[in-house]
């Protein structure tokens, strides 16, 4: 059983993906983190996103421990992600390692959660349950916002909106696999819902399938 959550940024995906791992002990991957780790390896090593022989050696070598950096949920690494994320040679070297989580979820588990941007339509398309997460450009910045805040950044709201909206036209906007409702998912839009509506949305729908 594969489920493909896909969303633009704080709209609540990801959120969505643990409560439902959680709930019906399925394996859990987060791709967006991913292509995080490739933004922040190639910022370690100089920061040239122009470089595409960079981001192709840094995908194609992985070191799965920068998954637990801390300095992966910074602001700037978030922002190099959906620079690196549009790189064709990027997304092949990492399509392989999703496909592979789907297929064989690790600890024996039943199934799997994968949340991302191009997850339904592009890396397992036949997912047997696809949801799209969504929430108004404003919310999710607000979102954002009041997470950083919390963790000591000095921010301004009208700066983290503006950065949701560029983020959300480059992802939407990229030639390959660009961010898009599969028309065969579910929209959750989570607005004026907290996790635990969208939660049980989910899950009514994964027991009409399972």
């Amino acid at each position: 059983m594969i489920i493909a959550i896909d969303g633009p940024a704080a709209a609540g995906k990801g959120a969505l993906a643990k409560a439902l791992a959680l709930k019906l002990d399925f394996a859990y991957l987060d791709t967006g983190a991913l292509y995080r780790a490739v933004a922040l390896g190639v910022l370690k090593k100089g920061g040239d996103f122009e470089d595409v022989g960079l981001a192709e050696d840094v995908a194609l070598n992985l070191d799965l421990n920068i998954l637990n950096d801390p300095d992966l949920r910074l602001e700037e690494t978030g922002e190099s992600a959906s620079l690196v994320a549009p790189i064709p040679e990027v997304r092949s070297a990492l399509l392989a390692f999703q496909r592979s989580f789907g297929k064989n979820p690790p600890n024996n588990k039943r199934g799997a959660i994968i949340d991302g941007r191009d997850i339904g339509t592009v890396v397992i398309p036949n997912a047997d349950l696809k949801l799209f997460v969504t929430a108004s450009p404003k919310t999710r910045a607000e979102r954002r916002f009041q997470e950083m805040i919390a963790r000591g950044k000095q921010v301004k709201f009208e700066d983290i909106l503006e950065n949701v909206k560029k983020r959300d036209a480059r992802d939407s906007g990229r030639k390959t696999s660009p961010l898009k409702k599969a028309e065969d998912a579910l929209l959750l839009d989570t607005t004026k819902l907290d996790i635990d509506g969208v939660l049980q949305m989910a899950l009514n729908a994964y027991g009409q399938i399972k």
